[in-house]
């Protein structure tokens, strides 16, 4: 199965999935993903939930409509619920959500990996989790705000993260997608394929291969004494600003830059990750040292959106039909049955799926 990674890009929707519609969600998920897991492994799962047309394609089955930025939270919401009771059994586990969920995903990630007896392995999986927000909200800023974060992961370290970040100007929501396996670095192209409906045009990428000069000038004046970078802001402000009508003071000298070059210039960063790694470090402060690194130093940033066009198909709100109940049950109890029945020959097996199949 070829795998992609990336984002997609959705519009905001009210409202919520129905409870009758949710609690099918759960039934129908989890007896996919035993499936799954049971006959390609927990990793497959996670190659699968990685490439965002087969996840949405995932939430579309469950009954999803396929344009809904709900689809995402609602979807990973159904998973964690569906995989909670069996996590230990199946070697998957999902933490994080919506809002304050997500605050909670490095709590959650120790829970499980304590569980599971990782210990070599869990605070890495932790690091994995914050570094993906981070870049995705501070790296590359393209005008999405994340507000949903679930990370996956096995019983052998492998992970996944799907988040989301919103557009209160165009109303719309984008989607992350992170495989672990295939990261060689937080900090340089981790988004290998990106799908979505919509491109923006302000936008600062310093996870690109184009931004390293940039990404090495950075770390070189966040090694400095803040007063060094602070005034060579400060003469930039005055000598460039007048011509350059996009920029304000405020973006070279936003609040809070002083605190975070105190921070590291007491314990320089030896990279642009490390660098990431900074608390207090904010899109502001990022994108001010970027500025200076572009105007004084002559250094590339890439500003090309990485989103790439795609697009997918069904449900809740009646597009392109009504999620029908006594099929969705039919297809749940199904599946239910060919999970009760692990130990059917391959013949009986696939005679099983045909029914699915026939059902559909």
């Amino acid at each position: 199965m070829a795998r992609r990674i990336g984002t997609a890009d959705l519009p905001l929707h009210g409202g919520h999935a129905p409870r009758w519609l949710f609690a099918r969600m759960v039934r129908l998920s989890r007896a996919l993903i035993q499936i799954i897991i049971r006959d390609f492994g927990p990793e497959d799962l996670l190659a699968r939930l990685a490439d965002p047309f087969w996840f949405q394609a995932f939430g579309c089955v469950l009954g999803f409509d396929w344009h809904s930025s709900g689809l995402t939270t609602t979807v990973c919401g159904a998973l964690k619920e569906a995989v909670k009771p069996l996590s230990l059994e199946l070697g998957f586990f999902v933490c994080g959500g919506k809002a304050r969920a997500s605050r909670r995903t490095p709590q959650e990630i120790l829970f499980w990996a304590e569980k599971a007896a990782l210990p070599g392995c869990f605070s890495s999986l932790v690091r994995a989790s914050r570094l993906a927000a981070k870049v995705d909200n501070t790296a590359l800023q393209d005008g999405y705000q994340l507000y949903h974060h679930t990370f996956f992961f096995t019983r052998s370290g492998q992970w996944v993260v799907i988040q989301q970040g919103m557009n209160e100007t165009n109303r719309y929501a984008r989607r992350y997608h992170w495989l672990g396996e295939r990261v060689e670095s937080f900090v340089l192209e981790p988004h290998q394929a990106i799908a979505s409906q919509r491109k923006e045009k302000d936008v600062l990428n310093l996870v690109a291969r184009k931004s390293i000069p940039t990404q090495l000038a950075i770390v070189d004046m966040a090694s400095r004494r803040p007063e060094e970078t602070l005034k060579e802001m400060k003469l930039v402000a005055r000598l460039i600003l007048p011509q350059r009508h996009g920029l304000s003071e405020k973006d070279l000298l936003p609040k809070g830059l002083h605190k975070v070059l105190l921070k590291t210039y007491t314990q320089p960063p030896t990279d642009f990750e490390k660098l990431l790694e900074v608390e207090g470090l904010g899109p502001k402060s990022l994108r001010a040292l970027a500025l200076l690194s572009e105007l004084v130093y002559n250094t590339p940033v890439a500003r090309e959106d990485p989103a790439r066009y795609a697009f997918a198909h069904g449900g809740k709100d009646g597009h392109p039909f009504p999620v029908e109940r006594k099929i969705y049950d039919q297809s749940i109890a199904y599946l239910e049955e060919i999970l009760s029945k692990a130990k059917l020959s391959g013949q009986e097996k696939d005679k099983a799926f045909r029914r699915l199949h026939q059902l559909f």
